[in-house]
């Protein structure tokens, strides 16, 4: 190590003040390859450190090749173009050609530039220095850095590149290997591949040109080239120009980081053995701004998440919107509430949902007959709420959903904010957007609860694993003398799969696959149990209840006011001091009693 820090030092005085100092491949190339190399071969390691710290650039085979350039001797601007991403690079180097430009390349962005018809310059020419290390060194050099990181103002920067024959570099135009599409790509990479797309050199030129956008422009996005082109035109305004540059500086910097936090997600993946990160840095995009928050006087905006977790997860993060009004800050929650619900069951589904608690929730092969039932469990509810399905949405159950009437009054066609479902059929979209101009028409994978769920509180962040526990997953424990039937416990499963969606404390009551009522959000149970029970009305009789937590009181509370109003099956997680009293209760009225061991809250 100590004859490393010599190497690296000893470049020190060739760049610009220390902007430049450890960029030399004497150094650099040192840093990639010397860790690994044998003890065996480290003679011969120092023996090139050493050769590389005199006073010349490169070796042999480059060592006659003109510094300073024809360019900037002509007092054009240089750019230096390293891409992985092409996409608009016959405009954007078109354009540099024609605004007179002398254009810096390497690699594939090389070769396609020349196939574009424009001239272009190998880094290799302009350092003196050919690529080495498999790719891994190719600009990390004084000759690329000191062009980017010397202060135009400075005369001490621009008197110390000039000495060694270094040429400003004015545009740095970069994006960086695509590290996620390498890591989420099936089948899954060897570690070895996922180490090789982690960029090095593209990082550090962002930086260095971000952190000199007074006589730099960075420019990490595509989307960018045209407004770029525009800036440099003769003539432009040198406020707009100066402004721009440091846009797109801010830009660069969010691109490493957001870049940076992917490689740190995955790298933890190999070696955190599933515990929580000691850091943690989500990257994200945003997708829209807002009308406004959950109320006219909040801000808010609308971000995808680009972690590497979410990629291809689906749900309404990732969502299309076909039709209809700009979507709201609460129409997202709503929207993700009644998806999350309705993608949680593997049958065919409907799922309505209000200020994100499900007021109807049916399954049935006949997704027509599923969209009917969900209304009916509370129409007043589910009038200007949010419908969700977890299959196609066809011809047949678009003209449904346009036509049918509320059975409060069998003559009021239903509202909605939103449809959400995995697909549409050509036809069944087309009849769906003749409903209302402002229907939001919503397209998205179905994603039940999965994955990580990361809250806000104020100052802080709260981590968990999503609710994601199937029925299918726990026993159901009968612990009441009477069993539940066949059809009891059926029900029982779906009502309990309904709880975990509501607030707590939640009550949900079901029969034939079909929720009836739910109590939600309130401070006691008993009084989220009469809130149920009264929703299902006549209906109570025979059905199921599933409660998200355990019941504290039986007698006179929450358990014996369900089985004196029909109920006939509960289920509850159990872990109650009282929890004999709840199994005395049932087996007094008749009722069979299960517990799941898992309790459901939902805050």
């Amino acid at each position: 190590m100590a004859q490393l820090r010599a190497s690296m030092s000893s470049t020190v005085g060739i760049s610009a003040g220390t902007r430049s100092a450890f960029l030399r491949p004497s150094a650099s190339s040192a840093i990639v390859a010397r860790v690994a190399a044998p003890k065996a071969a480290r003679s011969a390691f120092h023996s090139m450190e050493t050769n590389a710290c005199r006073p010349t650039f490169g070796t042999a085979k480059f060592a006659s090749l003109p510094r300073g350039s024809v360019a900037a001797q002509a007092g054009k601007g240089r750019a230096l173009l390293s891409l992985s991403d092409k996409t608009n690079l016959d405009m954007l180097v078109k354009g540099l050609d024609e605004l007179g430009y002398e254009i810096i390349s390497t690699g594939g962005t090389h070769s396609a530039i020349e196939k574009a018809g424009v001239p272009v310059k190998q880094v290799a020419e302009v350092t003196g220095f050919p690529e080495m290390l498999d790719g891994r060194v190719k600009t990390l050099h004084p000759a690329i850095h000191g062009g980017i990181l010397a202060i135009r103002d400075s005369k001490a920067h621009m008197d110390a590149i000039a000495s060694h024959n270094i040429d400003p570099i004015d545009l740095v135009i970069v994006n960086l290997y695509p590290f996620r599409q390498t890591v989420t790509s099936t089948p899954t990479p060897s570690f070895e591949d996922c180490v090789e797309n982690i960029d090095i050199g593209g990082p550090a030129m962002i930086r260095a040109a971000a952190k000199n956008m007074g006589g730099v422009a960075v420019v990490v996005d595509p989307s960018d080239y045209e407004e770029l082109l525009t800036s440099l035109q003769p003539g432009t305004d040198a406020a707009a120009a100066a402004a721009f540059k440091k846009k797109m500086a801010w830009k660069a910097f969010q691109h490493c980081s957001s870049y940076d936090a992917q490689v740190a997600e995955w790298m933890w993946t190999q070696v955190g053995e599933g515990a929580p990160a000691p850091m943690m840095t989500v990257p994200l995009q945003l997708k829209e701004t807002l009308r406004y928050g959950e109320n006219p006087h909040q801000p808010a905006a609308f971000y995808s998440d680009l972690s590497l977790r979410e990629y291809e997860a689906g749900g309404v993060g990732n969502s299309v919107v076909h039709w209809g009004k700009e979507m709201s800050y609460n129409n997202y929650l709503d929207a993700n509430a009644a998806y999350e619900c309705c993608s949680d069951y593997k049958e065919a589904t409907c799922v309505i949902v209000k200020h994100t608690n499900p007021c109807g929730i049916a399954s049935k092969d006949d997704l027509k007959e599923a969209y009917r039932l969900a209304v009916r469990a509370d129409p007043i509810s589910a009038f200007g709420g949010i419908v969700a399905f977890n299959r196609e949405v066809d011809f047949e159950l678009a003209k449904e959903i346009r036509e049918f009437r509320s059975p409060t009054d069998d003559e009021t066609r239903m509202f909605y904010e939103i449809v959400i479902a995995p697909s549409y059929t050509p036809e069944g979209l087309e009849h769906l957007k003749g409903k209302s101009k402002n229907l939001r028409i919503v397209e998205a994978r179905t994603r039940a609860p999965s994955g990580l769920s990361l809250r806000q509180v104020a100052g802080g962040w709260l981590q968990q694993s999503a609710d994601s526990l199937q029925p299918s997953e726990i026993e159901f424990k009968v612990v009441s003398e009477k069993q539940p039937t066949e059809q009891e416990l059926a029900d029982l499963k779906f009502a309990w799969t309904a709880v975990k969606h509501v607030k707590s404390n939640a009550i949900t009551i079901a029969k034939n696959d079909r929720l009836l009522g739910m109590g939600s959000g309130q401070p006691n149970r008993v009084n989220s149990v009469r809130i149920a029970l009264e929703k299902a009305a006549d209906e109570v009789k025979g059905s199921v209840l599933a409660s998200d937590a355990f019941f504290p009181f039986s007698w006179g509370d929450s358990v014996e006011i369900a089985c004196q109003a029909g109920v006939t099956a509960i289920a509850h997680p159990g872990g109650s001091l009282r929890d004999q009293e709840a199994v005395d209760v049932c087996n007094k009225y008749g009722v069979a009693l299960v517990v799941t061991g898992h309790r459901h809250f939902r805050h």
